[in-house]
C-alpha cells in the first residue's frame, strides 16, 4: 500500500484500559505476538452496537481475566485519541482496512488481588504482565503508541 492509500483509510474504533491498583501502579502486559518486548495496557476493538464503556470492561475480562465487579470506572478520556500504525504494518493488521486506531480510554480502579489476574485467557494477548509506576510507562511502550499513552497519562494524572 502506498502512503497516499493508507492516508485515506479510516481509524478503527477502539477502547483502552488503564487498570490501576490500590498503590497507584498500572497494569502492563507484554504482547504475546511481538518478537521484541512490546508492553501495553489492555485495549481492543468495539463490537458493532457496543458502548465504549461496555467494550472496555469486556476487553479487560478477555485480556486479564478481571471481571467488571472487581473494578470501578473512575474516568474516561474527554475525546477519542487516534494513532497511526507504521505504514509497513497496515497491510498485515485488520486486513489493511484501517490506518490506525481511534481510542476512548477508561481509568479502572482494581479492587482485587494479583491472584485475580489471569492472562492465560481463551485468546491470550500477553505472555507476562507486571505493575508499573505511571511515570515509567512511556519507556516500555512501542514508539508509535507513546503519544497516546502520554495523552492518557496526562488526562488521568490527577486520579492516579
Amino acid at each position: 500500500m502506498t502512503p497516499e492509500e493508507i492516508a485515506k483509510l479510516p481509524y478503527r474504533p477502539c477502547v483502552g484500559v488503564m487498570l490501576v491498583n490500590e498503590k497507584g501502579m498500572v497494569f502492563a502486559g507484554q504482547r504475546i505476538d511481538s518478537e521484541t518486548p512490546a508492553w501495553q495496557m489492555p485495549q481492543g476493538g468495539i463490537d458493532p452496537g457496543e458502548a465504549p464503556r461496555d467494550a472496555a470492561l469486556r476487553e479487560l475480562w478477555e485480556e486479564t481475566g478481571v471481571p467488571a465487579d472487581m473494578v470501578s470506572v473512575e474516568a474516561e478520556t474527554t475525546e477519542w485519541v487516534p494513532y497511526d500504525l507504521p505504514h509497513d504494518i497496515v497491510p498485515r493488521i485488520w486486513k489493511g482496512r484501517f490506518k490506525g486506531q481511534e481510542q476512548k480510554w477508561f481509568l479502572l480502579r482494581f479492587h482485587g488481588t494479583d491472584s485475580d489476574i489471569n492472562i492465560e485467557t481463551e485468546h491470550p494477548e500477553f505472555s507476562k504482565w507486571h505493575w508499573i509506576a505511571p511515570n515509567d510507562m512511556l519507556e516500555q511502550i512501542v514508539p508509535f503508541k507513546r503519544a497516546v499513552y502520554e495523552h492518557v497519562l496526562n488526562e488521568f494524572q490527577a486520579r492516579l
